[in-house]
């Protein structure tokens, strides 16, 4: 199907937002915001979200990426994936005004991107949002940084025997036995002694996830510690307990992907898997799910 770009410029609390419309011929009822993750902006890593947009959009979809404050071609200061429900909720808006005919909203996010989706999904209790897509979501914090680092780097270099040769003969600083050493100490340490006087961001996105009804597609990369940690911290933590189980849930791993699935391949798969949870959602009413 045939697409057509143009720029959309909104306003968010008294600064302008810039982002790309990416506006499909027969649009669908179902629009895509992209929540850009990390610093960067609306074209992505290696144009991943320029080529996802277009993909989407050849399959009938309006998709909207778009820079947050601070970033890329938006006006503000900087804001943290903690602190965009504003940016999003507006380019939601924008989204809606552009497409009148969009009916629901699927959030597409990439590491803190997918983390600021469900934060929005947390405070905004949105039911416009049919459908979340979250990939490598980011959940670090210093204990599970250590924790990773321990269970999936360390102790596979401690089983090599090339590690041990150049450790003797001086290849290998013995430093690196001692961050090793400050890693355990650090993961074995639980969380920090201090009284947290809020939810942590962590537990807020596991709300969200519990919370949320409408399908929720998990992509993750095998070659990455942040969808390790992810992995690591939802089995660990209460909050999140059962979440890897929900009956509205479709995950894939896959296995050779680095954190931006930068390889065409990849970005392959998961165009796929986008249009797989569009599809589903296609195929179902619409109703409250951002609750």
């Amino acid at each position: 199907m045939r697409y057509a770009e143009e720029t959309l410029s909104f306003a968010c609390e008294g600064d302008t937002l810039q982002g790309i419309l990416t506006r499909p011929e027969t649009p669908t009822d179902i629009g895509v915001v992209v929540i850009v993750g990390g610093p960067q902006y609306r074209v992505g890593s290696h144009r991943q979200f320029v080529l996802l947009s277009r993909a989407l959009a050849t399959a009938g979809h309006t998709v909207l990426r778009f820079d947050y404050r601070g970033m890329g071609d938006s006006a503000g200061s900087l804001h943290t994936f903690e602190n965009v429900n504003a940016d999003i909720a507006m380019a939601i808006g924008a989204l809606e005004a552009a497409a009148p005919g969009i009916r629901r909203v699927v959030l597409w996010g990439l590491c803190d991107g997918a983390s600021a989706a469900l934060l929005y999904c947390h405070a905004m209790q949105d039911p416009r949002i049919g459908g979340l897509c979250l990939l490598n979501p980011w959940v670090r914090s210093a204990e599970s940084l250590a924790k990773t680092q321990v269970k999936h780097y360390y102790t596979q270099r401690l089983r090599e025997k090339e590690f041990w040769i150049k450790l003797c003969s001086g290849k290998v600083a013995w430093g690196a036995l001692s961050g090793l050493a400050r890693n355990v100490q650090v993961a074995l340490s639980g969380k920090a002694s201090s009284v947290a006087t809020q939810l942590s961001f962590q537990d807020r996105m596991a709300m969200a996830w519990t919370a949320f009804n409408g399908p929720i597609l998990l992509l993750l990369s095998g070659n990455d510690f942040t969808a390790k940690e992810f992995v690591d911290h939802v089995n660990a933590a209460p909050t999140w307990a059962g979440a890897l189980n929900k009956i509205n849930l479709t995950q894939h791993l896959e296995p050779e992907a680095d954190h931006t699935f930068s390889e065409i391949r990849f970005n392959s798969i998961v165009e796929q898997w986008t249009l797989n949870l569009l599809n589903q959602l296609a195929s179902h009413n619409a109703g409250e799910t951002c609750k």
